[in-house]
């Protein structure tokens, strides 16, 4: 008996990891991203990696969520700790040039089998801050034009299309203004990228130059007649649900909304969307890895699990309607052609890479929300 309890103990002790250890993930986002990490993508990994734990700290939704993981940052440097209390951190993308200018991240991209398998630029360029090697993509959410094929059976393809004919059709677009939410400003970040007489290349990666600020004047009179012919709705959710009660024909939301609209029933599953040209903004946000994370190679694991083609597949866009962070050809394969084509045939992957585009650098971003309330509010 005393032999086979040895032989037992032995066993066990055997199957269980050298350390046993608790990955912390610190996630800014609304509290589904935290239900995520608790619900699928931890349970996964302590599966897979038998004795490890991992535990979802969130930080709360927006920009004040990430603000909060760089103040954590900043005391923990600060203090001159050896060693950070997070793993993992998931931060919005206009957060990542600062943590990667004040050396606080690992460049651990390359030393993953799924970090060759990101191809946008927002994975080495945020906001005009080099960032390649020290992030990984969790999701890209982007903005596009939703329409209705009944009241606009062929949509604008371009922002010069849509501009003529919103002349000829008043009021049958809608968005929210600067004021009602992203979809509204990444509208207008479009706006400048297509009709700004300027740079449009520099106003994405900088640098910034106050010179280029006075180049938009034409863009912004054009923008100002536009919207007078335009509907301002109160918001992201408000552009939806003008669209489903037939009052607008066509407007810029976040796809991942509208997914969602349409999954619950509050959009017509016969409504589309159209990426116009040259393109309108999205956002990721990131996978970080502490350069002081205490379990820094158990970290690296559970971001290379996290942006594997399938868990990117059943996680990121089935769970969410989210673009995946890494190249959707490398996901395709994993999800079932009603949900592949639900999310990429009317913006296909090549529409993404080809007018998937970042946010201003936030000086420019700046400008622009400031020429807005000048030209087009007032």
């Amino acid at each position: 008996m005393r032999t086979f309890l040895h032989a037992s103990l032995a066993l066990g002790l055997s199957a269980m990891p050298a350390a046993a250890a608790e990955l912390t993930v610190m996630t800014a986002g609304d509290q589904n991203m935290v239900d995520y990490i608790n619900e699928y993508l931890g349970p996964l990994f302590e599966e897979q990696n038998p004795g490890h734990k991992v535990r979802a700290v969130g930080t709360g939704p927006g920009d004040a969520g990430s603000q909060k993981i760089v103040e954590r940052f900043d005391a923990q440097a600060q203090a001159k700790s050896e060693t950070w209390d997070t793993d993992v951190a998931v931060v919005h993308e206009k957060f990542v040039g600062p943590l990667v200018e004040n050396s606080y991240l690992d460049a651990y991209r390359d030393r993953i089998s799924s970090g060759k398998l990101v191809t946008r630029s927002n994975a080495d360029m945020a906001l005009g801050t080099n960032v390649k090697g020290y992030v990984m993509p969790m999701f890209n959410s982007q903005t596009a034009l939703a329409y209705n094929p009944a009241l606009l059976p062929n949509p604008p393809k371009s922002y010069e299309e849509l501009a003529a004919w919103v002349k000829e059709n008043p009021k049958q677009f809608g968005y929210n203004g600067i004021k009602g939410g992203a979809s509204g400003v990444s509208f207008v970040m479009g706006w400048i990228y297509a009709f700004g007489e300027g740079d449009a290349n520099k106003l994405m990666n900088g640098p910034f130059e106050e010179a280029e600020t006075q180049k938009w004047s034409a863009a912004f009179d054009k923008l100002a007649e536009f919207t007078t012919n335009a509907t301002l709705t109160p918001g992201n959710a408000g552009t939806l649900d003008l669209l489903s009660r037939g009052e607008i024909a066509i407007g810029p939301v976040w796809v991942d909304m509208f997914y969602s609209w349409q999954a619950s029933g509050q959009l017509p599953p016969e409504f589309k969307l159209v990426l116009p040209a040259p393109g309108m903004p999205g956002q990721p946000m990131h996978y970080v890895i502490p350069e002081k994370a205490p379990n820094k190679e158990l970290a690296e694991k559970f971001v290379e699990l996290a942006t594997s083609p399938k868990v990117q597949a059943e996680g990121i866009v089935k769970r969410f309607n989210w673009y995946p962070g890494i190249d959707a050809q490398h996901v395709q394969a994993e999800l079932d052609e009603e949900t592949w084509n639900k999310l990429f045939t009317d913006v296909t992957p090549e529409d993404l890479a080809s007018y998937g585009k970042p946010f201003p650098i936030t000086p420019f971003n700046n400008a622009i929300l400031e020429a807005y309330e000048r030209h087009v509010t007032n």
